[in-house]
């Protein structure tokens, strides 16, 4: 294949076989014979396109590397049992049907675009079940409906953080907190919730941490990933600290209703009162509508102190139009209808007697040790250093993969210190988690055998 090169630009002909050239030139240049481009030489010559300086410091393996090789392993053929999102529709659960109904009701209705903060009816919706919960005077007006309450966490921070700005989050986390922050200029600052503490987290420690640049408290509660569900007097006490450095108080509780055995679920909003707090929720996990994307947040506290955050709210929230107009029609069917969750969190349901697997395989293991998940759809195991000496939550989770066939995500991944935790979802059924136990019993035995014989070569 000619190829007409006068030093400044490049023709390339569209007869012969065009075997002549190499990579990475050749890519290229196969396209533009197929469409009969003519390209500058200069663009042969450019690097790759320059990304976000910041994108480097986000991770999110729950979707990360070791997903990308699980699809690579199901494309040869592999079965996998992957464990590594709480995503209740891929493992058989379904939206409650009178939700379902109520979107295909008023379908017809549902074309247009609706006003930036959600329709009408959903936003009182929202309102109505914050007041029932003691959240005095709050109307539709403070009422935030989204795609999912990951893109209301994005609007949050980018309304309120300048470069530079701190924001207080948890640590282990559900990692788009830390990404947001670091993707709208702030700085995250950890605070450590710990397994010895029932994955609680010491007021005074957070009260320690902040600085003059610090503008917001996150508190996920229920928690992911560990389950834990956070007591009265604790919540009091984070709101007093949020009083006394004039913080925001950011309070992801989508996992509202999840709750087993004697756990309670105590929303911040009514503690906070005059305390500026925004509360998420949302119909992905409670009502197992994650693909809708349907989440809202709720804006209380003195009015003069939230009143040009909620402009900044409502600006953000004009520039992207909308959310999603039929799955706003399901919200008040959601939250004035019968609670389906519950019947799945009791002894018997589903969900409770997954858990009580999970409860049951980790005490009688020689290796593992687990905080027992109060609330939420995970639980957050971890392994015994005296038992496995060299072991990598990384290295572990990629071994599960190649030669088990699950997918679990690592415990470092959810912004913690330690290399010892791995979290899973309580989402299969009972058989299901009884082999996946399985499997990990047999890869920890393996490794355990493994760093004997390191020992005895030393």
């Amino acid at each position: 294949m000619p190829i007409l090169d006068d030093g400044k630009s490049m023709t390339v002909c569209t007869g012969g076989s065009g075997g002549c050239l190499e990579s990475p030139q050749r890519t290229m240049i196969g396209y533009a014979v197929r469409c009969n481009i003519f390209l500058p030489m200069t663009a042969m010559n450019h690097s790759p396109v320059a990304i976000c300086q910041r994108l480097h410091q986000v991770r999110y393996e729950i979707r990360g590397e070791l997903a990308r090789r699980a699809r690579e392993l199901e494309a040869e053929g592999r079965e996998l049992i992957k464990l590594n999102i709480g995503n209740p529709g891929a493992f058989g659960f379904r939206a409650p049907d009178h939700i379902g109904r109520a979107i295909a009701e008023r379908i017809d209705e549902t074309d247009a675009y609706c006003h930036q903060q959600g329709l009408p009816e959903a936003r009182e919706a929202i309102a109505a079940l914050h007041r029932s919960r003691g959240v005095a005077g709050v109307g539709p007006e403070r009422v935030f409906v989204g795609n999912g309450v990951s893109e209301l966490i994005g609007l949050a921070l980018r309304a309120l953080l300048n470069p530079g700005d701190e924001v207080l989050l948890p640590s282990p986390d559900y990692p788009l907190w830390s990404a947001a922050t670091i993707l709208n200029d702030g700085q995250p600052v950890y605070y450590r919730c710990p397994a010895d503490s029932g994955f609680l987290p010491d007021p005074d420690a957070i009260e320690a941490a902040i600085g003059p640049r610090t503008r917001a408290l996150v508190v996920i509660n229920p928690n992911n990933p560990t389950g834990a569900s956070y007591p009265r007097d604790l919540l009091e006490r984070l709101v007093a600290i949020a009083a006394r450095h004039r913080l925001l108080l950011l309070s992801d509780e989508i996992y509202d209703g999840i709750l087993y055995d004697d756990a309670d679920f105590q929303p911040l909003a009514p503690l906070a009162g005059e305390v500026p707090c925004l509360s998420f929720g949302g119909l992905s996990k409670v009502h197992r509508a994650c693909g809708w994307r349907v989440g809202w947040a709720v804006l209380t506290g003195a009015p003069v102190r939230i009143g040009e955050y909620h402009h900044a709210l409502d600006l953000l929230g004009a520039l992207r139009l909308c959310a999603n107009v039929p799955g706003q029609t399901a919200v008040t069917a959601a939250l004035a209808g019968p609670d389906t969750i519950t019947p799945l969190c009791r002894p018997g349901g589903r969900l409770h007697e997954t858990r009580r697997v999970v409860i049951e395989r980790c005490r009688d293991s020689a290796f593992l040790d687990l905080v027992a998940p109060d609330a939420a759809l995970y639980a957050f195991p971890s392994v015994r250093g005296d038992r496995v000496p060299a072991f990598d939550d990384h290295r572990f989770a990629l071994d599960l993969l190649e030669r088990e066939n699950l997918l679990i995500v690592p415990g470092s991944s959810f912004n913690l210190s330690e290399r010892n935790h791995f979290r899973i979802t309580l989402l299969p059924d009972a058989a299901t988690m009884a082999i996946v136990f399985d499997r990990i019993e047999r890869a920890l035995q393996r490794w355990a055998g493994s760093c004997a014989e390191a020992r005895s070569v030393a």
